[in-house]
């Protein structure tokens, strides 16, 4: 039986069966399943069973239904998926008919082999598609980063030099 799932902020599931054809999710008292966050709208989505399938179908809600991270406005539902009303989550799920699908095959394992060469080739190129750093030196820069240096030594040199001093005796 497909079961939605419904996470609160509070951290407590609840689960809704959707035993009906037609289920309706919103803010709004008369919706089958009732979600009570100010970012669902009052009519927000409705979930509608074609035998053993599920559709889900935003009704022009305010801040949109989400379906694994993509925004939808109708989609078939599978097992797993996770569905989002506004901030709302929750998880559908259905149980799968057994007999249907075939067994994994069986694994005979796999063999490993350390790799005889861990040199980088010849033709590689870096794949990252952002631009590496260039690191070109503008002497003109250095130049003169250099001498304001000197300059404020020789600054506190003065100062420590004139506070050193003292004063003649006449």
């Amino acid at each position: 039986m497909p079961r939605l799932t419904v996470r609160s902020e509070t951290g407590e599931s609840i689960s809704h069966d959707l035993v009906e054809e037609t289920h309706t999710i919103g803010r709004a008292p008369e919706n089958s399943i009732r979600l009570e966050d100010t970012s669902v709208s009052g009519r927000h989505a409705e979930i509608v069973v074609v035998g053993d399938n599920c559709y889900l179908k935003d009704i022009g809600s305010t801040n949109g239904t989400m379906v694994n991270g993509q925004p939808v406005t109708e989609t078939q539902l599978r097992a797993g998926d996770r569905v989002r009303f506004g901030k709302v989550e929750a998880c559908f799920e259905c149980e799968v008919v057994t007999g249907t699908a075939e067994p994994l095959p069986r694994w005979e394992g796999a063999e490993a082999r350390p790799a005889e060469l861990s040199a980088r080739p010849a033709d590689f190129a870096n794949a990252s598609p952002f631009q590496s750093k260039t690191k070109s030196r503008d002497q003109a820069r250095t130049a003169v980063y250099a001498a304001v240096g000197v300059a404020l030594l020789a600054f506190l040199a003065s100062l420590i030099a004139l506070g050193l001093m003292r004063a003649p005796n006449f």
